[in-house]
């Protein structure tokens, strides 16, 4: 009698631990692997399910050759040598966003899905569109890469006694609308996304470490436009407009938005009136930009691709509009802590990239003249600092450098601006007070990732502010 094969589940972590729930809840045969002694998600795993086949400490190469298919956790690499193996030798493999989109198409409950990527700013538009959704009367799921991961959207505390890939009695239940944010990583194991409205909002170098160059890690963000129905395109990046939709099956429609006057046929851009600015669609006023509630040049194009997302999807202006009167934004992404002595404090954690800081200075910037002292520094990935330079120029006085990878942004800044270095977070907190002007603001946008001093670019924000909010005593 043949062993029947089953689904292996490489890696662990949040996004692991929800695909291997949710397939062992379905019944099917799944074990896990993952090269970690003790991975986060494997004591909640055994708790539910103490007899699946776990192999951890090293990826289980024998594990996977065998298997069905594997489910490769995004914070896998598919080219990790057991994973390349297996997939080399014919065995299939897939991600988290690949097994949430078969089951919603096998079951076909009507959602449509948006999905949307980019090297910035893709959670702050995944969350305003959310809630433009949610106000014009709709149901909606916000998942993926912003925190919850898809996989448990769908286990609900329901038990399936069935094949869930051949039975057309799974009735797994939905939303008019799913709105997901994808990353580069969910991306390459993702085939069958065919989303309704699909956008990648930006690109700047980010995760050099596990790509070949920006041309690899693109080509990871195009996937996402494959088999949708509308692309919607940034006009104003430069650097991947040329590009955005090439290597992909094409859309059935493609429109852009702009911040330019001159974006011809931009579904919404932006337009001066006398000394104020609108957001138009066509020749009609959606929203003095003066009216959001975000601020800052970089907001500006989070609401126009928020807005054209919305609009293709079916949304009324108005009501959009009146969302983002209201929306403030997400924590950690260019989230004003408060004034201490005239000079603001500026919690952008969530800044993870050069293209995350350029982005938050540009937007940022103007409304500080006496300047901006910047707190950068922790794992840069493989990251060209010296991208930084021309806006650091323009807008930051000084730079408080942090972690692992601060005397590379140093030898990259130290021509255009005051350099000063500090061993804690507390100490950098304190040395900006004393550095920063009345009427400038001290801004945390480390441009790097959190791992070598903090859980995550949670902890590192949620420490700024007890340090900033505690008086800034230190040191």
């Amino acid at each position: 009698m043949s062993q029947v094969k089953q689904k292996v589940v490489v890696g662990l972590g949040k996004t692991g631990l929800s695909c291997a729930r949710f397939l062992l809840q379905q019944g099917v045969p799944v074990a896990v692997t993952d090269n970690r002694a003790q991975p986060p998600g494997l004591d909640h795993l055994l708790m539910d399910y103490p007899s699946v086949t776990v192999s951890i400490g090293k990826f289980d190469i024998d594990l996977m050759m065998g298997a069905e298919e594997l489910v490769v956790s995004p914070g896998v690499s598919l080219k990790e040598n057991a994973v390349k193996k297996a997939i080399d030798s014919g065995v299939p493999a897939i991600g988290d966003i690949e097994l949430f989109c078969r089951y919603l198409q096998k079951n076909d409950n009507g959602g449509r899905i948006v999905a949307i990527t980019g090297s910035n700013a893709k959670s702050t538009v995944t969350t305003l569109v959310g809630d433009m959704i949610r106000q014009a009367g709709y149901s909606v799921i916000v998942a993926g890469n912003i925190g919850l991961p898809v996989m448990d959207v769908l286990l609900s505390g329901k038990t399936v006694e069935s094949d869930p890939l051949t039975d057309d009695s799974l009735n797994v239940g939905g939303a008019d609308f799913y709105v997901l944010e994808l990353s580069s990583f969910q991306l390459e194991t993702t085939h069958t996304l065919n989303a309704f409205v699909a956008t990648i909002l930006n690109v700047s170098p980010d995760h050099l470490d596990r790509y070949e160059g920006i041309d690899d890690y693109i080509t990871a963000k195009q996937r996402i436009y494959n088999g949708c129905d509308v692309a919607v395109v940034n006009a104003d990046d430069q650097k991947t407009y040329p590009v955005t939709v090439s290597g992909a099956d094409s859309p059935k429609n493609l429109v852009t938005f702009s911040s330019q006057q001159s974006a011809g046929t931009s579904t919404y851009q932006c337009k001066r009136v006398n000394v104020d600015d609108y957001i138009y669609r066509d020749d009609a006023t959606v929203l003095a930009i003066n009216d959001m509630a975000l601020t800052g040049g970089h907001n500006v194009q989070n609401a126009l691709a928020a807005l054209t997302i919305g609009n293709a999807i079916g949304l009324l202006d108005e009501s959009m509009a009146n969302t983002l009167r209201t929306f403030l934004g997400l924590a950690h992404r260019c989230q004003v802590i408060g004034q201490i002595d005239g000079v603001a404090w500026i919690n952008d954690s969530k800044g993870t990239n050069t293209g995350a800081t350029i982005a938050a200075l540009n937007g940022l910037g103007p409304q500080y003249p006496a300047g901006m002292v910047l707190i950068a520094g922790g794992v840069g990935k493989g990251a060209d600092f010296s991208e930084l330079k021309d806006t650091v120029k323009q807008y930051v006085t000084a730079c408080v450098l942090i972690g692992d990878d601060a005397p590379l942004i140093e030898a990259a800044l130290e021509a255009v601006c005051e350099i000063h270095h500090a061993d804690t977070l507390d100490l950098a907190v304190f040395k900006s007070r004393k550095l920063a002007e009345i009427g400038g603001a001290v801004l945390l946008s480390p441009a790097c990732a959190s791992f070598d001093m903090f859980a995550g670019f949670e902890d590192r924000g949620n420490k700024f502010i007890t340090a900033v909010e505690g008086g800034l005593a230190c040191g």
